[in-house]
């Protein structure tokens, strides 16, 4: 099968990989739409040492595994997992000790014609989701991981940092919460999709320091963390969205002065952001920039990588 593998921190096509065998409990999907994330940009960079085929993002239909599953369109959850160690135990299998990870940790990915989940993993979608909105399931649940962790009320002042492909989809799930909501980026065209949702933007200038209750950073860069940190008041939450390819270093001691939570957060529940795709509470479809055949997926990260541009899909075809 044809796949993008990435070695050495170098990507390539690959045409001569086998077609994976679903081991018990898993199955085989035939992948159908993908989509290149902040996170495959970063594993290029080398920030986690991966080898392997990159991709995490996607819809694809299953070609065995049980039968109420056997030529539906499916999304999954990225996460493999013992269901034996003390995080599996405890309810935190996102944590799991032994887990892999599509795309990013032991675990083939998804820009490839066919991968292997474990079946707990899939998700059908909705007959009333197309499938380039599908494709935004994952990053649409871990922006709804923000409120698994932290409490969002209507009264909180909440920032965003980031008009990129995750912040716009943190910014429209907490708007949702009817909380007192800014979204700051450097992009005007960006912005312009949140402004056009009635939700607040501005540039960095717009933010008020230790004025906000919560704030989100969502750019995987310092200049991000700053803006952040300092638009929060004595015991504000920081909640990191972003990985970062290099080390950060920030102010410690001021977070113990002022008291200031930070969290980190990656994913988050499938079930609840299919729900909210389906109901056409999130729009996805004005972050899709370009879309390109996997036979052309180097041309398709040279393009995710320029400046400006939200998401890039590749499409495999071949949708039932």
């Amino acid at each position: 099968m044809k796949a993008l593998w990435l070695e050495n921190n170098e990507l390539q096509l690959r045409t001569d990989l086998p077609i994976p065998e679903s081991p018990p409990g898993e199955a085989l999907v035939r992948v159908v739409r993908a989509g290149i994330c902040n996170t495959d940009l970063e594993l290029l960079k080398g920030y986690y040492p991966y080898t392997g085929i990159l991709g995490h993002e996607f819809v694809g239909v299953v070609e065995q595994g049980p039968e109420q599953l056997i030529g539906k369109r499916v999304v999954g959850e990225i996460n493999a997992v013992c269901g034996q160690c003390r995080f599996c135990r405890n309810g935190q299998p996102t944590h799991c000790e032994n887990r892999t990870v599509l795309g990013i940790v032991n675990r083939n990915g998804a820009f490839a014609e066919y991968l292997t989940l474990p079946v707990e993993n899939l998700h059908p979608v909705p007959e009333s989701v197309p499938t380039d909105v599908a494709t935004f399931t994952e990053p649409v649940a871990a922006a709804l991981e923000i409120q698994q962790q932290v409490q969002v009320r209507p009264s909180d002042r909440v920032l965003v940092v980031g008009d990129g492909k995750l912040g716009q989809l943190v910014a429209q799930t907490l708007a949702l919460t009817g909380c007192e909501l800014l979204v700051v980026g450097r992009h005007q065209d960006k912005l312009a999709n949140l402004a056009a949702r009635g939700i607040p933007t501005g540039l960095a200038d717009a933010v008020t320091d230790r004025a906000f209750d919560l704030s989100v950073e969502c750019t995987g860069n310092p200049e991000g963390f700053v803006i952040a940190r300092r638009a929060l008041r004595p015991r504000g939450t920081l909640l990191l969205k972003s990985t970062y390819a290099g080390q950060l270093t920030f102010d410690a001691s001021s977070l113990v002065v002022d008291e200031i939570a930070l969290i980190g957060s990656r994913c988050g529940p499938f079930s609840p952001a299919l729900q909210l795709l389906a109901e056409g509470r999130v729009d996805v479809e004005p972050l899709i920039h370009a879309r390109y055949p996997l036979g052309e997926g180097l041309a398709a990260f040279e393009r995710a990588q320029r400046r400006g541009v939200l998401k890039v899909l590749l499409d495999l075809g071949g949708e039932p």
